[in-house]
């Protein structure tokens, strides 16, 4: 199960399910918040040689887009991107970045049908099978469930009943290595992974164990 790091084609949301991707999207997100345009290159460098499937800045984040160009330009054909994408702006301003990737803690469908026209993966926050359908009306690549501990493994088993079949959903929130086979077990495709891997001043020696801990647990379970 991998992101694909192909651009999805700018296509106008139809139905239910939204537009297709080119492959089932799926795999670990490392979720650097409070990164700096300093370290991260090399953070981002070493997380993707771990094994993660793509990279989040989130846009609270010091100087956000100036750490999603240098990375885009360090890795060009990486899957690198935003989180905490709340308006249409933002997603403009992460495209001409270079991002691929927005992710979002809510249901925006401006913010979906943004990211879409511009041929970028978009993972809007969805808590409730309402805004889930909404989002993928919306055409959203798929769903970040958030937070995932409210939820937990068994609501997701709940959603996946009823979602359209082959519905991407990854759980953020409360993810670590023995959680993942819960979720894994549940129908997720993947995992947001944000301070079981980097939090901001942790040094790279430590975020690389983290990631080759979290890998293991991911292909183990997987």
């Amino acid at each position: 199960m991998t992101i694909p790091v192909e651009p999805v084609e700018p296509v106008e949301a139809t139905g239910p399910v939204g537009p297709a991707s080119p492959a089932s999207p799926g795999g670990l997100i490392a979720i650097l918040r409070g990164i700096t345009p300093d370290q991260v290159v090399a953070y981002t460098s070493a997380i993707l040689d771990a094994g993660f499937d793509a990279v989040e800045i989130p846009l609270n984040s010091p100087n956000p887009l100036e750490s999603i160009r240098r990375t885009c330009q360090a890795l060009p054909g990486a899957h690198i991107g935003a989180g905490t994408v709340l308006t249409v702006q933002a997603v403009h301003d992460v495209a001409a970045a270079g991002g691929r990737l927005i992710v979002a803690p809510n249901t925006n469908t401006d913010v979906i049908t943004a990211a879409i026209s511009l041929g970028l993966h978009v993972w809007p926050g969805v808590a409730t099978p309402t805004e889930a359908f909404t989002a993928l009306a919306a055409g959203a690549t798929g769903l970040k469930l958030f937070p995932a501990s409210a939820v937990g493994p068994d609501g997701l088993r709940a959603w996946k009943a009823v979602l359209p079949a082959g519905t991407p959903v990854i759980p953020v929130g409360g993810i670590d290595a023995s959680t993942m086979p819960q979720w894994v077990a549940a129908g997720a495709v993947g995992a947001g992974i944000g301070s079981p891997l980097y939090s901001a001043g942790d040094s790279l020696d430590r975020v690389i164990d983290r990631a080759n801990t979290l890998v293991a647990a991911w292909k183990e379970a997987a």
